[in-house]
């Protein structure tokens, strides 16, 4: 769809949304502010992978702390997994 013109409809709210950061002038047209809009989502979304990345390795340092995980040098990896 690269290239391509899309015609949403998106509904009065978010009509007066646009309008009003358009008017405060964080954008000067309507495709701005959904660019601008997509660009923030992605981001949040990126930082949301991260923090659950951060959340697991965090988890799993608290299960090695506690003992409840082993941990293994890389000759005993190399060991378990030889053929």
């Amino acid at each position: 769809m690269h290239g391509d013109k899309m015609n949403i409809n998106i509904g009065v709210p978010y009509e007066s949304i646009i309008e009003k950061v358009i008017r405060k002038g964080y954008a000067g047209n309507q495709t701005e502010v959904i660019r601008q809009a997509l660009l923030a989502y992605e981001r949040e979304l990126d930082e949301e992978e991260v923090l659950l990345v951060n959340k697991g390795v965090e988890f799993e340092m608290q299960e090695i702390r506690s003992g409840k995980a082993k941990l293994y040098s890389l000759s005993e990896i190399k060991r378990m997994f030889k053929k």
